[in-house]
């Protein structure tokens, strides 16, 4: 008989047929600790599922985990529902989860803590980010349902504190999944409005399904980047939302949150009455306690006899004065004196007259200059021409005109035989011209010959 042997793969498909023919398999309730958890990109979120003793490989697709309000991390304990296959790659079975929840505690309220210590970390919860709420708006939004008690309260004690507000109304959906996204489109239209100076953003009380667009990220977020300050008013004072954390002030009630918006009229009458009041006892009395002071002053020994108080002070004006003009006659006369020396200096140092006295030298100089240069070329010109006879006589082109010569040898004039190369020619200069002649015989003179 011969054995049959299965491929790896066949076989495991034979074994993911017996996983997905069991009907126990296909909707399976399991609780554990969530291990390895991995959220990628796309959206699915790959993890282990485990407890003392085993644990499974699982997977929730991008589809069943877009409805999670909770991020599933290790660590966590969870309770999730799917069905149970076999995957073929690996040849392993496991989980392939569509709803999971947190084990013990409500869904939501992990979301909610979550994303309250992710904004925390942030630091959008700091007091130091917060702004301050104007004392007296003059226009006051109100982001909340058109219809419900949350809307007919705000309006109704805006009006009756302090009705020379304006309110602008901005509707928004406050429950349901299309809620976040209107409430942020009311936010961003009360920011764009010229002249806001305040925001109320709330609703009545309900569950915490009812109030969870007020726990949305992107409404938080919008609340933090408002530029108008936001007062949240969500809810009954027993109800937390994140909005209620990152808003400039919290309301425990929408008719807290109006009145903590603006002041009331009937206080501010009264305050400014009492004011008034107090400005009224204040001016009186001052004005009474100047009046005393005014008596007292009049009555004053100075006052009902001014010209004793300024009779010195004339006295010794008067005596200053005639010290003064006596001290200023001295001074001018001084002044005077000193004018007169200046002015004779000046017509000594007179510029015109150190001009016509320089000139005047001037002239001199110059007649001075043209005797001696007159002199002196005279002098020059008897010396010019003694040099001039005394060059023609010692002139050797003069003697050439009475038929001399002068003879060269390498550019040296030959005086004596004894200087000559006979091997070299000579150069004799006549009065109109050179010779070059060679040297045939040298004859030397006789002692006792005439030259």
């Amino acid at each position: 008989m011969t054995t049959s042997y299965l491929t790896v793969k066949a076989l495991t498909k034979y074994i993911k047929r017996k996983f997905d023919a069991d009907p126990h398999l296909r909707n399976v309730y399991v609780k554990g600790e969530l291990s390895n958890v991995k959220i990628h990109t796309s959206g699915h979120i790959y993890f282990t599922i485990k407890d003392e003793q085993s644990r499974i490989s699982a997977v929730m697709f991008a589809t069943q985990a877009r409805n999670l309000k909770f991020r599933p991390e290790s660590g966590m304990n969870v309770l999730v529902q799917g069905d149970v296959t076999v995957y073929e790659g690996p040849g392993q079975y496991q989980l392939y989860a569509q709803v999971m929840q947190p084990d013990g505690i409500g869904e939501l309220f992990v979301a909610f803590e979550q994303l309250k210590e992710k904004l925390a970390n942030e630091g959008l919860f700091q007091a130091s980010r917060k702004k301050q709420i104007p004392r007296f708006p003059q226009t006051i939004g109100v982001i909340t349902a058109t219809t419900g008690a949350a809307i007919r309260d705000i309006v109704t004690t805006l009006s009756r504190r302090y009705p020379m507000a304006e309110v602008i109304i901005f509707p928004s959906l406050v429950q349901g999944s299309a809620a976040a996204p209107s409430i942020v489109k009311a936010l961003k239209q009360a920011n764009s409005y010229t002249g806001l100076d305040v925001c109320i953003v709330g609703r009545g009380g309900g569950s915490i399904e009812d109030l969870w667009a007020f726990n949305e990220e992107i409404v938080a977020r919008e609340i933090a980047n408002s530029n108008v300050p936001i007062i949240s008013a969500i809810g009954h004072e027993t109800d937390t939302t994140i909005a209620d954390f990152v808003s400039d002030l919290r309301a425990p009630t929408p008719t807290a949150a109006a009145e903590l918006a603006v002041p009331n009229q009937l206080e501010l009458l009264q305050l400014i009455t009492n004011r008034k009041s107090q400005i009224v006892s204040i001016v009186t009395a001052t004005l009474s306690n100047e009046r005393k002071r005014l008596t007292r002053v009049m009555s004053a020994y100075p006052i009902a006899y001014p010209e004793r108080l300024y009779r010195p002070f004339v006295e010794n004006l008067t005596r200053i004065s005639e010290q003064l003009e006596k001290n200023s006659r001295t001074i001018i006369n001084q002044k005077q004196q000193l004018l007169i020396q200046h002015k004779a200096r000046l017509t000594l140092q007179n510029p015109q007259r150190l001009v016509k006295q320089q000139h005047h030298e001037l002239q001199l100089n110059t007649e001075r200059l043209k005797v001696a240069a007159k002199k002196n070329i005279q002098t020059k010109g008897v010396s010019f021409s003694n040099v001039i006879q005394l060059l023609e006589a010692l002139n050797p082109l003069k003697i050439m005109h009475r038929g001399y010569s002068i003879t060269y040898q390498n550019s040296q004039v030959i005086k004596s035989i004894k200087e000559l190369d006979p091997n070299k020619p000579l150069h004799i200069k006549l009065q109109d011209g050179d010779i070059v002649a060679s040297i045939d015989s040298v004859n030397k003179q006789s002692k006792g010959e005439s030259t």
